[in-house]
Parts: structure tokens; sequence; C-alpha cells
């Protein structure tokens, strides 16, 4: 949680101050994300390719849906 002091003092920054702060908070969470994903492993992507089973139920809520506003 941030401190009602930290905000005061951000507030009353002047413009390329506060342009500053925004500028090295972004650059350390750039870096952190970056450690997220590790060079030479693998990870797990989704793909909606051999989704059968997600492709019926949708297409049986499709359906439902046509049925029940229809009605």
């Amino acid at each position: 949680m941030v401190s009602a002091e930290l905000l005061s003092t951000l507030q009353k920054l002047n413009r390329a101050d506060k342009l500053y702060i925004v500028q090295v908070l972004v650059s350390k969470l750039t870096q952190q994300e970056a450690e997220l994903i590790k060079p030479e492993q693998s990870y797990p992507v989704w793909s909606p390719y051999d989704a059968f089973e997600a492709a019926n139920k949708h297409n049986a809520r499709s359906f439902a849906s046509d049925q029940n506003s229809k009605s």
C-alpha cells in the first residue's frame, strides 16, 4: 500500500520530475518482468487447434441461446 505521505510528495513534484519517476518505475517493472521469462525454458501455450471439446461446448451454448431467443 502506498503511503499518503509518498503520494503527497509525488503530487508536489514538477512535471519533469514526475515523468522521471514514471520512467524509473517503468524501467524497474520491465526488468522484473524480463526475469520472469527464463531463456532455454519452454512454456505451455494454449491453442484452439484440436480443441474440439471447447468448440462443442461453445456450439451448444450458442445453439441454446439461439433457441431461447426464438421462443
